[in-house]
């Protein structure tokens, strides 16, 4: 099946987008036509290859630093710029848009948390596409959970020394560096006060990666196991402040995580709809099409409510975060909702296709597959309604956007460096 034809922003979406985010959606579309479709085909056919060529293109266009100041290289474009690349990629490859995304997650804890010198060593490398990034907090054991971290680093002198294992680490194979949180107190410390994040460097001596093994979905994306084995690094290694990982953690996931996955599903909702409609209008029946019939007509009108909803939730979250208002539970609900409201229309897609839509060169097949892979990260649907719970009992304690509003993506270069 052909990409999914480019189409010009909703009018729905005016309000969020100036001048500069429509040529960046004319942008990505153009490079989703030319460069992810034809490659989409491969990425399924060869679930067992890491997609290696749509990540340099991409960073050719310095998109894995979207959200970074100019000072440093990037482009300087903000929240709902980033939306625009992922949600629009997603369209044609969801895993070409999770290799975008992915990076993006530990790009946003540098800006967040890292110090001048050390945002000026990582971040220009990330804008010229010389060097990706991955975020690793899940573990073997403790999943997902923040709090059951079983990874450890210990002070050697003035170098710290990293032991232990992550999982469903996205870009694992693509990385030049992953930013790590590893346990640094003792059993009974608080999490808030026992974790770290270090970056760490991909060629460290302890570090592998484990051979890729291909998911259910997201061919050509790579999510695998990370080992560190007395892996040594030095002070300088070290983001934020000892004890800070959590924060540095939990600020990625709600600021970049759940926007982003907001965004895939998004992507993969819209192309949902558009191989049904396409389906519905072209398929004979009786004296019309499929698309006659009004019990169809009933299950499509449905499936368009949701993605009217999904889209406004995701362009009007990443709005509020680029205008520096608080808006974390809207974030959280970005992520949470899109995802519930695209795997409805994607089973309602796969239910109106009948046996045709278990064949496994249908595009849809892939797509219902992707959307799977948007579920887990930054929390499972359960974490984001309880956190949603908390908004709605006025309990959340700290709001990552807005107490980060001044920093990061905003910051400029020290007046008083060298």
């Amino acid at each position: 099946m052909s990409a999914t034809p480019a189409t010009p922003p909703p009018p729905a979406l005016r309000p969020y987008l100036t001048a500069r985010h429509q040529r960046l959606w004319d942008e990505a579309d153009a490079f989703a036509a030319e460069h992810v479709a034809p490659r989409a085909a491969r990425m399924e056919a060869a679930p067992g290859r890491v997609e290696r060529k749509v990540a340099d293109l991409m960073a050719a266009r310095r998109w894995f630093a979207v959200t970074v100041p100019a000072a440093f290289g990037g482009l300087d474009a903000g929240h709902v710029a980033k939306t625009i690349l992922i949600h629009r990629i997603a369209r044609v490859s969801a895993a070409a848009a999770a290799i975008l995304q992915a990076t993006l997650i530990p790009v946003g804890a540098l800006l967040h948390f890292a110090t001048y010198e050390q945002k000026n060593y990582w971040l220009p490398r990330v804008a010229d596409g010389s060097l990706l990034l991955s975020i690793a907090v899940t573990e073997p054991q403790a999943g997902g959970h923040i709090g059951g971290i079983q990874t450890v680093a210990e002070r050697a002198g003035s170098d710290w020394v990293i032991t232990g294992s992550k999982i469903h680490i996205g870009n694992s194979h693509l990385a030049g560096a992953h930013l790590i949180v590893a346990r640094t107190a003792e059993a009974g410390v608080s999490t808030s006060q026992a974790l770290t994040a270090f970056m760490i460097e991909s060629n460290r001596r302890g570090l592998s990666v484990s051979r890729h093994r291909p998911g259910l979905g997201m061919h050509g994306f790579t999510a695998g196991r990370l080992n560190l084995n007395h892996v040594r690094v030095p002070q300088d290694n070290l983001i934020g402040e000892i004890g800070q990982g959590l924060a540095v953690a939990q600020s990625s996931s709600i600021l970049y995580g759940r926007p982003n996955l907001a965004a895939v599903s998004l992507g993969i909702h819209e192309a949902v709809m558009a191989t049904t409609t396409a389906r519905l209008k072209t398929h004979p029946r009786y004296q019309g099409t499929l698309s006659d019939l009004p019990v169809l007509r009933d299950r499509i009108g449905g499936m368009e409510a949701r993605l009217r909803a999904a889209r406004i939730l995701a362009y009007q979250s990443v709005h509020l975060l680029d205008q520096r208002l608080p808006c974390d539970a809207d974030l959280i609900n970005a992520k949470y909702l899109g995802h519930q409201w695209a795997a409805q229309s994607a089973q309602d897609a796969m239910e109106l296709h009948g046996a045709h839509a278990l064949d496994r060169d249908y595009v849809l097949q892939r797509l219902w597959r992707d959307l799977q892979h948007t579920y887990p990260p930054a929390g499972t649907g359960e974490v984001q309604r309880i956190r949603l719970a908390d908004a709605a009992f006025d309990e959340n304690h700290i709001q990552w956007s807005e107490h980060l509003a001044a920093e990061a993506a905003w910051a400029r270069p020290d007046p008083t460096a060298a």
